[in-house]
């Protein structure tokens, strides 16, 4: 079996009560979880003018990323499926709201009234269909959607995801593009297996400069820059997308609606029992411009 948590059971069945515990006593996991939330949150890039915004941890746990948050100086919200990792935080009484609920039935928070959001390591758990009602493809739809409306204007989120393979990678960012966001991925050392990282960074609202996705680190740990992340395909580090979509054409049928079509409507009213006019030479004949 897989030692993926999101491949053994749903999240509210895995993260009970003794591995909630065990979750957030491991001095390893905290470390990482720090430098995790620690990242997402320069990638958030809120303006250094000493007021506090008011951010949305998302898969927020038994509170680890919210304590790193509270640190920075900002207020927030978390939101968590697991009952055992909310009662953890309460135990810890972290600074931040706490919220039980289930991220791919929507976030149920009032428009615009959010800055920022993290996640780590929860987002690829909405790809997974734990009940016979789960579609993944709806779930990331109600996700994102309601991410977008709590957002306000120009604010980013950074979702820190370990997708599967690259289909389940092409899924999320899809949906988020389809609920309007802006940006793209940040893989910081894409060469290292243990620990290249991938960041989903999404802005509410149209692309422009300010929305620009930010580089991602290289193996000795600084930000490439503009020239190395022009380079080849293999060493880019940064995929952006925009939420601009072609529009669909609309079938045009030069000749129009001939006899033929006319005929099997009228056949069709027919056989509904409705008065319909006899056929005769005149029927569908176009008419002349004048008489």
């Amino acid at each position: 079996m897989s030692n993926r948590p999101e491949l053994q059971a749903p999240p509210e069945i895995f993260y009970d009560d003794a591995e909630a515990r065990k979750y957030t006593s491991s001095s390893r996991i905290a470390e990482i979880q720090t430098k995790l939330s620690e990242r997402a949150l320069e990638l958030l890039a809120l303006p250094d003018d000493g007021v506090p915004r008011l951010l949305l941890d998302i898969g927020c746990g038994s509170g680890l990323s919210g304590e790193t948050i509270t640190e920075n100086g900002h207020q927030w919200i978390g939101l968590d499926i697991s009952h055992s990792m909310l009662n953890v935080a309460l135990e810890k009484e972290v600074e931040g709201d706490l919220l039980l609920g289930d991220m791919g039935q929507g976030l149920g928070l009032r428009p615009g009234v959010i800055d920022g959001a993290i996640s780590i390591s929860a987002v690829q758990w909405l790809c997974n269909a734990d009940k016979s009602s789960h579609e993944p493809r709806l779930r990331l739809k109600a996700f994102f959607g309601s991410l977008y409306r709590c957002f306000a204007r120009g604010a980013r989120a950074v979702l820190q995801v370990y997708p599967e393979n690259l289909a389940q990678h092409e899924l999320i960012l899809s949906y988020a593009m389809r609920a309007g966001f802006a940006g793209g991925v940040v893989v910081d050392y894409p060469h290292s297996t243990k620990r290249r990282k991938e960041y989903l960074v999404l802005t509410c609202g149209p692309p422009s400069l300010s929305t620009a996705v930010p580089c991602g680190k290289g193996e000795d740990g600084e930000s490439c820059s503009d020239d190395d992340s022009s380079g080849d395909e293999e060493n880019q580090t940064v995929s952006i997308s925009d939420r601009h979509r072609p529009r669909k054409k609309q079938k045009i049928n030069k000749k129009g609606k001939g006899r033929e079509w006319v005929l099997k409507k009228k056949e069709q009213m027919r056989r509904k029992g409705n008065v319909v006019p006899p056929d005769t030479k005149y029927t569908a004949r176009k008419r002349k411009a004048r008489f």
